[in-house]
């Protein structure tokens, strides 16, 4: 089953676009997790199995992996995941940018190694950048294109010639990934939340391409007007993005039934306003 589809089913059958991230942090995690030597994996599993009812994706963020040095943590939540919820589609990100036989052995990484079924990339250096992932036909490459971060205006909002006169970068971006890019339709992007009027203007350029959306919770984006801004007329379209907000809900004992209710509270939340629009 390709990405897409596998995001299709888990859409309909948890009635949910949530994906909660998955960036764990052991000093955020709750007390007796701190004399565990398998932490992360045991806190992610807890995770998981609180909201796998709830949500159309997962997110590993590998980089709060690799800082403690748990890639085997990340195949083993990965693994996990695979085996007792196998419907969830698992999106790494990692946002791998780079050229020629490196990005073909980042692309080994996240499909091969990790056996993921998407991936996030940075597409600001061309083609080159792209091209070994989406030679994964049934994978989801997922390109940066307007991000969620402060700054991200200093390089994506800059203005570019064209035929037709000057657009921001981003729109470039937007262009290329859903049209000559997108030669086996696996072409996703990432779109920030605190956006949404360019959120809106990208909708309008790509058409039912599906966004990844950070920058819900913690980092203050509008709910409502991301998804005035971003759904498809089907309701549908976009990956909801939120990590902090469910992982670290609460730090005692009871940290799994609140990101389970933070969780359900925010899937809710998106299902309201799909229904207002």
């Amino acid at each position: 089953m390709s990405f897409q589809d596998k995001l299709q089913h888990s859409w309909q059958q948890n009635n949910s676009l949530l994906c909660v991230g998955l960036d764990p942090n052991p000093l955020l995690f709750p007390e007796h997790f701190h004399n565990i030597d398998n932490a992360i994996f045991e806190f992610n599993k807890a995770i998981i199995d609180a909201t796998c009812d709830l949500v159309c994706a997962y997110k590993p963020q590998i980089a709060y992996f690799a800082a403690h040095a748990a890639e085997d943590q990340l195949a083993q939540t990965i693994t996990y995941i695979q085996q007792y919820h196998p419907q969830i589609p698992i999106i790494l990100d990692a946002k791998r940018g780079d050229i020629g036989s490196t990005a073909a052995k980042y692309a080994e990484e996240a499909f091969v190694r990790y056996n993921v079924d998407a991936v996030t990339i940075n597409p600001y250096m061309g083609f080159d950048s792209v091209e070994p992932f989406i030679a994964y036909k049934d994978k989801g490459s997922i390109l940066l294109c307007r991000t969620s971060n402060s700054s991200a205006a200093d390089i994506q909002d800059l203005a570019i010639a064209t035929e037709k006169g000057v657009e921001p970068l981003f729109k470039r971006v937007a262009k290329l990934a859903s049209g000559k890019w997108n030669t086996h339709n696996n072409c996703l992007l990432v779109l920030g939340a605190t956006e949404p009027q360019q959120m809106a203007e990208i909708r309008e350029i790509v058409g039912d391409m599906v966004f990844l959306v950070p920058g819900i919770g913690a980092q203050g984006g509008d709910l409502e007007a991301m998804l005035k801004a971003g759904l498809r007329g089907d309701g549908k379209g976009l990956i909801v993005s939120s990590s902090r907000s469910v992982l670290y809900a609460s730090q005692g004992a009871d940290f799994a039934e609140a990101a389970r209710a933070a969780a359900l509270n925010l899937r809710d939340q998106i299902n309201r306003y799909r229904q207002l629009r």
